[in-house]
């Protein structure tokens, strides 16, 4: 790897980028990062939380190369993602890596980053690739390719940066420390490359999971609770708590946002930025509310993607075709000119990348498949999961839950000790009730608000059992709350939608729908989680 001063970029850019016969990959991975990016406002129909938040960095990524409007994980929950991502294959034919905790890595399972490396790629990573689970991050190599010798406080963004202005920094010095150690990590990474081999970096912080510090939005980013007024979607009330969580989640996406631009400014000084495929996405929905992370609807599997590729394709462009992550893994090794081993279900992206159209570029992306079996474990007695699976269009979401007498976000337990739930146990204790729901203001607010005349329904919507199909119409429910699937005149559509995702689950091997279907509620998937 090279690394040229910033005043011989210009003279030796060119050179650089022929010099590679391969490009690199820089590949930054948020934790718990949905469908959030302020480039995504002027593509909305009605304003949401993408007309508060500012991301200018993925923005100038989807500008250069190509904003993606359909991207979904396959699985709304860490691991089950990850594995679905680093493999190219649906998480349920991914072994014990299609659930949480308790999660194994079956290494006979080939990954794209070990497939690069074996390939003559430089491979590393810094902050979070595959986890919970063991062996960890075995996709990537274990640690033995990570890179964080300036440190991992970048993840606690708002814990750090407050501590720091607590002390006495400033503001602008509390930040510029944190991204000091971006820079300092990927620089390590840098150091290590060897010469004139191509590289491929994951950049996965995990700042926008649980839990940042309430009111870090407005402090540490500016951003006003009330700017989200008649702004959040309709399965969230709209009350001061919600939106204050939510802009302090906001918050921690623009910190992501702005490391991504930190690694762009070192490629560019290196002379490498136009020589780099730059890819930039999220596992999942936001945490701690209800409706997205762990959940199928939009707020929990649709999520933000911006990839740049210089040299390829038109610039600027908003493509409207379905993408399932898991056609990242097919994609990275096509471009760096690797063999796609036959196992992978993913679809590589590359003919998109190089062509000059936008919207509906391939007619056969017009929908998605998702699903997700267990989150953590004591959600439910047994350690049982909530297997649902479903189906996404253009127009209609069509949801099959399996076992609709389980509770989707976990049971709803109570305090050992008989005592009345506080607040405070809420925002800090996940495990306290319904476990599937990380522990947040948001969730606070629903538990202790759910008998209140206003509070019933968004608790219900919340935390209710739910029937075993919901199809939902996107043109006039954007939100998925209103649920038609026993609705006669949807019927044929309900019945379409079903056969459509049952074919493509048993044509792709899912336990669930494979004899008795009860694979997933078995040892070893529902033995209990230790650390």
């Amino acid at each position: 790897m090279k690394h040229f001063p910033h005043f011989l970029y210009s003279f030796l850019f060119s050179s650089v980028a022929l010099s590679d016969e391969r490009p690199n990959i820089l590949f930054a991975f948020a934790d718990d990062w949905g469908h959030y990016a302020s480039a995504y406002a002027a593509l909305e129909d009605r304003p949401g939380a993408n007309s508060v938040v500012k991301t200018m960095n993925f923005d100038r990524i989807a500008n250069e190369g190509i904003l993606f409007t359909n991207a979904f994980v396959n699985s709304p929950s860490c691991t089950p993602c990850r594995s679905s991502l680093l493999s190219g294959q649906y998480f349920f034919r991914t072994g014990r890596g299609a659930i949480l905790q308790g999660a194994v890595w079956d290494d006979s399972i080939p990954s794209f980053p070990l497939l690069l490396r074996d390939s003559g790629y430089h491979i590393g990573q810094t902050y979070k690739v595959w986890s919970p689970g063991s062996v960890s991050d075995a996709p990537y190599g274990a640690r033995e390719y990570e890179y964080e010798s300036a440190g991992v406080r970048f993840n606690q963004f708002s814990q750090t940066a407050t501590r720091l202005m607590e002390g006495g920094a400033s503001l602008m010095q509390a930040k510029r420390e944190l991204y000091d150690e971006v820079l300092g990590n990927f620089e390590s990474f840098l150091d290590a490359s060897p010469e004139d081999a191509p590289f491929c970096y994951w950049f996965g912080p995990t700042n926008a999971h649980r839990k940042w510090i309430r009111g870090s939005g407005k402090k540490l980013w500016g951003l006003e609770p009330d700017d989200l007024k008649e702004k959040l979607p309709a399965f969230l009330p709209d009350v001061h708590t919600v939106r204050e969580d939510m802009v302090d989640y906001l918050g921690e996406v623009m910190a992501f946002d702005t490391a991504l631009g930190v690694l762009l400014d070192r490629l560019s000084s290196a002379g490498e930025l136009e020589n780099t495929i730059v890819v930039v996405s999220g596992d999942h929905g936001i945490p701690g509310f209800t409706h997205s992370k762990t959940d199928l609807y939009d707020s929990g599997t649709h999520v933000s993607l911006a990839i740049r590729w210089p040299g390829e394709g038109a610039k600027g462009r908003a493509v409207t075709d379905f993408v399932n992550l898991m056609d990242l893994a097919p994609t990275f090794l096509e471009a760096g000119k690797t063999d796609i081993p036959d196992v992978m279900t993913g679809k590589s992206l590359v003919g998109i990348l190089k062509s000059e159209e936008g919207g509906r570029v391939d007619a056969s992306r017009g929908f998605v498949v998702t699903g997700r079996e267990r989150h953590v474990w004591m959600s439910r007695e047994g350690n049982l999961p909530y297997p649902h699976r479903a189906i996404r269009t253009d127009d209609f979401l069509y949801i099959r839950n399996f076992k609709p007498d389980r509770y989707p976000g976990g049971d709803p337990l109570l305090p050992k000790n008989g005592s009345e739930f506080s607040e405070d146990m809420l925002i800090n204790n996940t495990f306290v009730t319904f476990a599937d729901i990380d522990a947040g203001p948001t969730k606070a607010w629903l538990v202790l608000n759910g008998e209140t005349e206003y509070g019933k329904r968004y608790y219900d919507l919340a935390f209710g059992r739910r029937p075993g199909e919901e199809l939902y119409d996107l043109r006039k429910d954007p939100d998925q709350v209103v649920n038609l699937a026993p609705e006669t005149r949807y019927g044929a559509k309900r019945d379409e939608l079903r056969t459509r995702l049952l074919k493509i689950l048993r044509e792709n091997g899912d336990p669930r729908v494979l004899g008795d279907g009860s694979t997933f509620d078995k040892r070893p998937y529902t033995v209990e989680f230790t650390k």
